[in-house]
């Protein structure tokens, strides 16, 4: 028969109001240094734009409307985004099922990866859909959304600089933004 040897651990007043400041202290420090920064770009201490974490909250995004809280039918828009430099970000537009949108991007003369994608409304898999991923400084064509959801784009920028994207739309859907 094999013996096993149980210690019980003893948890005093003092340990237990010990662990309870580490906590707290620990917890502090995580939100100083990451949530606040990545969540809210507030970085008191610099670390989190060191880690790279207020990069999101960095990237400008611009409309020259301001439908982008409505159905946009017929109506031109002229969005800015700033992709910074070795970093990606998404544009996406909210559409229902077989709505068109009619776009047109290009960049300051710097190339960026792309991917044009959509993500079913209500989906929660992680399942995405793309229609066109390739290379390029400008594109130009029309989109009809096969299904209900996000559409739109990621664009990474490769190069030691932010490169400006301007996008021109023309078409239906019900919100846009950067996600």
């Amino acid at each position: 028969m094999q013996q096993t040897n149980t210690q019980a651990i003893t948890l005093t007043n003092s340990k237990l109001l010990k662990y309870t400041i580490f906590s707290f202290v620990f917890a502090a420090i995580a939100l100083t240094t990451v949530i606040l920064p990545a969540e809210y770009n507030i970085d008191p201490t610099g670390v989190g734009n060191k880690l790279g974490l207020t990069v999101f909250n960095n990237v400008k995004a611009t409309a020259t409307n301001s439908t982008s809280a409505k159905t946009a039918k017929d109506a031109t828009e002229t969005i800015e985004v700033v992709v910074p430099a070795g970093r990606g970000v998404e544009y996406k537009f909210t559409m229902e099922q077989y709505q068109k949108l009619t776009y047109e991007w290009i960049t300051d003369g710097t190339a960026l990866y792309f991917d044009l994608h959509g993500e079913p409304k209500g989906d929660t898999t992680g399942y995405f859909e793309s229609y066109t991923i390739t290379t390029s400084g400008e594109v130009k064509g029309s989109f009809t959304a096969p299904f209900a959801g996000s559409h739109g784009w990621f664009w990474k920028n490769t190069s030691d600089a932010p490169v400006k994207v301007q996008l021109i739309v023309n078409g239906e859907y019900i919100e846009h933004g950067l996600k």
